[in-house]
């Protein structure tokens, strides 16, 4: 950069609570350097209208020594720049405060955003693109012989077709609609448009010509493929940057005209950790805008280039923590979910957890409960002295780790008061009667209540650390602990003990440090285009593509003033393995080195632990990122200095006696110590060791250092060395905090098993579609905790871990695992494949662990493995009782491919699995599940012990049952005691009948389905299994609030299911419908029998087509492919709420796959997916509509199968609402008159059909909606 006379850089970081402020001179780390911290509360309108220009006015003054009144603008002469990190953009979506936007979209797609929908108006317009030749085509076109102008190629080096133009007349007039009702701001996302930008392109510049002030594209916005992110992401730009420059322009009018005519800088921090200047500052790379100048911070000043120990960052702000990873790289991710808005961007890998210093303190259902719910900065906690709840900040206060005297007297009427102790301690004695009173046993101290808390809080934080670090591959207690944000140092020496981390650093600038991160931050500018190469043919190819974007990205930089020599630049390649959907953002291994295989198998295996050998990589992306260095920092890291120290022996220990005060604090393993010293940073020398139990205190911060921990000082630095310390004993006894965190703890081993099953699968289903669920498991096979996955697993997987432990009687040994499928065995239906491996302590079963997951094909009469017609067991695939995949630690791939390929095919027109290369990853991937919850349960009791880990197993159970048993209890009133009856009807007329008897006083059930009807000679019996994860999943909704999901919550419940009913099938029967169709009716009727809501879709809509099989003439298999989705539909409506449209219901909840993934992979075009309109039932509350999905097939000879329900009977509206629409399948084939003709014939398919479709055909499925609730008022 030109060097500037002017001295001052100011930045700041604008927080939910409070705004943190440095201007400085200078270079960090040089003599010469001087510098103003302010930090002031975001939000305080009765004194000033934004608060980073009021931080900006403030150190201003300091560093001038003039006043300046707020009244008049503040001057930008002493200023050389202005770098902030803002929360505009994600307040905005938080709040859903943006501008008002519209949205160009397919038609067709109208509705493709509609979750958590950003837009208020929807354009469809006639266009439409579609890929030459999909991965599965059997037909491809050569488009090197087609002279067609209409087949392009695209950027990503893919062929198109033009099947329709946009016709720009038309579309003004549709633009111009939505212009004169006052829209300004539109996003434009078309099909294909990642590769193909043409039509976006050519609508956009009409946009422009017509006065739209904000055009988002989405082929510049994030030129990546799959519609709904990069869509998600264009609509996010479209509503976010108005909003962004609107405050720019607020802030910037606060100012004299410097930052008008640019004498003064104005630059902004983007999610992916790089500066960018205002003009270039967007809506959806603002998201981590604020979190990632910590990132930036913690990693230039904690991370030591020499010992390479990667650090683990720690920002605990006012209303939230924010953790992430540093090892000298920034880890970015592509496809974040933020305020349920899904964001294609380069962003750091930031997690975040609703628990800071602000976050709300409950007791409910026996258990402590931090957040998510946060008091903000207004009211703030209880101590603000505005009224606020108690909070976490609130605890801290009580216990002595935040001291009112040493705090910012800002509180009050006149801003001059200080944090109010006493209204804490009264609301803390009135929660502790509370406590005492419904707990019951012996009364707890107040002290411990308190720390109680902070212990969960801790807990919850730990989380999404163990998620970044474990569930990646990498050793937690090998880290460092960054601590920052202003809570940070109150809890830094809890959090490292829950992680067994032993070291942390605090800079001294620990409590801004997301705003010091924004001082050493660069200025970047990232190129990136699409690609669909295979890496080892198109060296040369990525090689000239790189070179492009590095030229473009050095004359970005160097139009905003760098030096060449200032600038470089770092190269990525998005790759994945083919057939798979996992690409990992590979990064160049050296500058002048193009081996990216090496690279990406080395970060594949890290990642996920194998590598998929003989199969091609596929270049999805190249990305260059262009770097403008803005300050060459001085080494910032304390490890050098700390040597120097120890080396020269200039290390000594502080004498206690030399506090600044001492303080009443308490702690978990001495109590409550009212002589623990307190000590100004500033006091502190270089080389001052500290012994805690003590307090260091700066101008912004508080650092707790717990008993047998030390604190080395060094100029920048605290160095903490965490001991291990006397940890409290904890007992079998049940302890209500213990509850609290052991929840969390049992949650955590189920929901990172499920994030390894997602990351090593290789199949659609598990990684797209995420139709899997992992659990944990007593010795005696009750559920301990499942991960949010699939609802219709719930009950049914305790069913196949206590099948197996009956089945093998104390014969399992440490290395077997098991797998079933068998309805008979606990399975839900064949594809649905269970792992199951037990956990051995000292010789002993004291755990399971399970992993279901659907495969893409086990065999069977049709592709997919779900037949709408079969009638027998054995038509829908290899079913297996209980098969040892693993016996003593060796796979058995001769008896896996017995029982998926050589038994099933073995059966009149079955095959055996059509994808058993895919069915062995996926075991792999579920074994390797398993084994991840096996480490994680080992280190659990390695922590607490066997008998305490079993001990509080039981409690969280008993804890679910109590919950359940008050639901009854309160049911059974409600309803004057009397019995709760309701009956609802499969599509072929049999009844579920439902009888729920409640014993008011013992708070138990007795659910008996006496009069449902026998099983049926077809495929919707369901297994008992499958009854019950239906009536646990309607108790859990029922329990209106959070408890644990295990098998307490059945324990008051008897269910009575008679034999050889559509509920309780015979061995031989069909089950592949009941799994999917008949648990969603269940669920229905249990529903309903409670009065709860109104019928939801009642169905998965289950459409699967494919090629490939047993070819019956010949007895060949044929080598094929195969895909499964379910379709989404309309939820019933309640007593206080509508129905939602087009969602999963119940039973499901998986992902449907992307549309440009479903083209690019297999020969079809999807004409449409939107709501249909006007299905859900009326009433007072209206039910969801369901949704129209409309598919046209490429090729002859696709096997197309659809198995559904609701096409009889309509979902059923409750209490005087209407019912709703039911669904239907049509079938638009193309055939030939006897003269010769093309005829198209439109042809009811029923609920349950297959056919073998042809090129042309297509198949329409209109999903049912969700009944209303209550009468309509006129």
């Amino acid at each position: 950069m030109t060097n500037s006379i002017k001295p001052l850089t100011i930045c700041i970081d604008r927080g939910g609570t409070f705004t943190d402020c440095i201007g400085f001179t200078g270079k960090p780390g040089d003599a010469n350097y001087r510098e103003f911290v302010v930090k002031l509360l975001s939000e305080d309108p009765s004194n000033y209208k934004d608060a980073p220009t009021e931080g900006i006015r403030r150190i201003v003054e300091l560093a001038t020594g003039k006043t300046l009144p707020r009244s008049q603008p503040v001057p930008t002469t002493e200023i050389e720049s202005v770098r902030m990190g803002t929360t505009v953009a994600t307040n905005a979506l938080l709040e859903r405060k943006g501008e008002s936007c519209a949205l160009v979209i397919t038609k067709g797609f109208k509705d493709l955003l509609t979750i958590d929908v950003l837009y208020q108006k929807v354009i469809e317009i006639e266009e439409r693109v579609v890929l030459l030749n999909s991965a599965a085509s059997s037909e491809p076109i050569d488009p090197s012989i087609n002279q067609n102008p209409d087949i392009r190629k695209g950027i990503s080096g893919e062929w198109i077709k033009i099947v329709q133009k946009p016709e720009l007349e038309n579309i003004k007039q549709q633009l111009q609609s939505v212009y004169d009702e006052g829209y300004r701001s539109i996003a434009i996302c078309l099909l294909h448009a990642y590769t193909f930008p043409d039509h976006e392109t050519q609508i956009g510049q009409l946009a422009t010509s017509m006065g739209f002030t904000h055009i988002s594209l989405s082929s510049q916005v994030m030129p990546m493929i799959k519609i709904v992110p990069r869509g998600t992401s264009a609509t996010a730009d479209a509503y976010l940057t108005p909003c962004i420059k609107h405050y720019i322009q607020g802030f910037v009018h606060g100012f004299d005209a410097g930052f008008k005519n640019n004498t003064t800088q104005l630059q902004f921090m983007q999610s992916d950790g790089g500066l960018v200047p205002v003009s270039h500052f967007s809506g959806f790379k603002a998201i981590l805008s604020g979190p990632a100048g910590g990132v930036v911070g913690y990693g230039l000043t904690t991370y030591d280039q020499d010992q390479k120990v990667p650090v683990i960052g720690f920002d605990m702000g006012g209303t939230s923590t924010d953790v992430s990873r540093f090892d000298g790289h920034y880890e970015h991710v592509f496809e974040t979910t933020t305020a349920g808005v899904t964001i294609q961007a380069p962003q750091l890998d930031i997690h975040t957890v609703a628990a800071g210093g602000g976050s709300m303190l409950f007791f409910k259902n026996g258990m402590f409960v931090v957040g998510p719910e946060s008091a903000g900065a207004h009211p703030g906690p209880a101590c603000y002295r505005k009224g606020g709840p108690l909070a976490v900040s609130d605890a801290n206060l009580y216990l002595g780790r935040l001291l009112p005297d040493y705090f910012p007297k800002i509180f009050g009427p006149n801003e001059d008061q200080a944090l109010d102790r006493a209204v804490v301690e009264t609301k803390f004695k009135e929660l502790a009667l509370i406590i005492n009173k419904e707990t019951g046993e012996k009364e707890k101290c107040l002290d411990e209540i308190v720390y109680g808390f902070i212990k969960v809080a801790n807990e919850a934080m730990c989380r999404p650390i163990r998620a970044l670090t474990e569930a990646k591959g990498h050793d937690t207690a090998n880290h460092t602990l960054a601590v920052f944000g202003g809570a940070g140092g109150q809890h830094a020496c809890g959090i490292a003990r829950n992680l067994g981390i032993h070291k942390i650093v605090l800079y001294r600038h620990s409590s801004i440090l997301s705003a010091f991160g924004l001082a050493l931050a660069d200025v970047v500018h990232e190129l990136q285009e699409p690609s669909a190469e295979i890496l080892h043919r198109a060296q040369t190819y990525i090689m000239d593509r790189v070179a492009y974007l590095k030229t473009q990205c050095r004359q970005e930089l160097m139009q905003q003033g760098f030096e060449e020599d200032t600038i470089s630049t770092e190269v990525y390649l998005n790759l994945r393995y083919d057939g798979t959907d996992c690409a990992l953002m590979t990064r160049q291994p050296a500058h002048d080195n193009w081996d990216f295989e090496s690279a990406f198998s080395e970060l594949y295996t890290q990642e996920f632990g194998f590598l998929l050998s003989g199969r091609d990589i596929i270049v999805d992306d190249i990305r260059v990122r262009g770097i403008g260095k803005t300050v060459q920092n001085n080494d910032l890291t304390p490890e050098k200095e700390l040597a120097s120290l120890k080396k020269n022996q200039k290390i000594f220990q502080v004498s206690k006696e030399t506090a600044d005060s001492y303080a009443s604090v308490y702690f978990e393993d001495t109590g409550r110590d009212d002589h623990v010293p307190v000590y100004r940073l500033g006091q502190l020398k270089a080389g001052s060791e500290l012994i805690g139990p003590a307090m260091i205190i700066d101008a912004t911060a508080t650092v707790v250092i717990e008993p047998a921990c030390t604190a080395l000082i060094s100029s920048n630095h605290i160095t903490i060395t965490v001991g291990r310390g006397e940890k409290k004993v904890v007992t079998t006894e049940m302890e209500p905090i213990q509850l609290s965190i052991f929840s969390h703890r049992f949650m955590s081993i189920a929901e990172q098993m499920g994030r390894t099953l997602q990351k090593t699968a290789i199949s659609t289903n598990i990684k797209e579609r995420l139709d899997f669920s992992c659990a944990l498991f007593g010795a005696d096979g009750g559920l301990v905790a499942n991960a949010p996955h699939i609802p219709v697993h719930l009950g049914s997987l305790s069913h196949a871990v206590i099948y197996q432990l009956n089945y093998y009687k104390g014969q399992l040994v440490e290395g077997d695992v098991i797998m079933t499928n068998h309805p008979q065995a606990g399975g839900s239906h064949l594809p649905d494949i269970t792992i199951i491996t037990p956990v051995f302590e000292k010789g002993e079963i004291v755990f399971f662990v399970a992993s279901r997951g659907h495969h893409a094909d086990i065999g069977g009469i049709s592709p997919g493995s779900m037949p709408p017609h079969s009638k027998e067991l054995y038509q829908e695939g290899a079913a297996i009782k209980s098969f040892k995949i693993v016996s003593k630690g060796q796979f058995d791939d001769k008896g896996l491919e017995n029982h998926l390929c050589t038994l099933p095919a073995s059966y009149p027109g079955c095959s055996g699995s059509r994808a058993f290369r895919d069915n062995i990853s996926d075991l792999k991937a579920q074994i390797a599940a398993n084994q991840k919850g096996i480490t994680l349960v080992k280190a659990l009791i390695d922590e607490y012990s066997l008998p305490v880990v079993q001990a509080y197993m039981m409690h969280i159970r008993r804890n679910a049952s109590n919950a359940v048993k008050n639901l009854l209890k309160k049911v059974a009133e409600d309803h004057a005691h009397q019995d709760l009856i309701a009956v609802d009807y499969m599509d072929d007329g049999t009844p579920i009948h439902l009888r729920v008897s409640i014993d008011a006083k013992q708070g138990t059930a007795l659910f008996d389905f006496e009069g449902t009807g026998p099983e049926v000679y077809g495929n919707t019996n369901a297994p008992e299994s499958v009854c019950h994860s239906a009536i646990i999943y309607s108790i859990r909704c029922l329990v209106n609030q959070e408890i644990p999901l295990n098998s307490g919550c059945l324990e008051p419940i008897t269910i009575k299911i008679p034999t050889n009913s559509i509920l309780s099938p015979s061995e031989r029967c069909a089950v592949v419908g009941g799994n999917v169709l008949t648990s969603q009716r269940l669920v229905d009727v249990v529903l309903k029998a409670f009065s709860a809501c109104a019928a939801s879709q009642g169905c998965c809509n289950n459409l699967t087509f494919g090629k490939g099989g047993k070819n019956e003439e010949t007895g060949k298999t044929l080598a094929g492919w195969g895909y499964y989705e379910t379709i989404a539909g309309g939820s019933g409506a309640g007593p206080s709420w509508d129905g939602q449209s087009g969602v999963h219901t119940h039973m499901t909840n998986t992902r449907i796959t992307d549309p440009e993934i479903l083209e690019r992979r297999y020969p079809v075009i999807l004409h449409q997916f939107a709501i249909r309109p006007h299905s859900g039932g009326e009433g007072k509350h209206r039910g969801g509509d369901g949704v129209i999905r409309e598919i046209e097939f490429l090729e002859d000879g696709i096997q197309v199968s659809i198995l559904s329900e609701r096409r009889v009977f309509e979902p059923y509206g409750l209490q005087g609402g209407e019912d709703a629409k039911k669904g239907l399948n049509v079938w638009v084939r193309h055939e030939k008159s006897s003269q010769g003709k093309e005829v198209v014939r439109q042809l009811n398919m029923t609920g349950k059909n297959s056919a073998l479709f042809g090129r042309g055909d297509r198949i329409v499925i209109h999903t049912p909606g969700g009944g209303g609730y209550g009468k309509k008022n006129n």
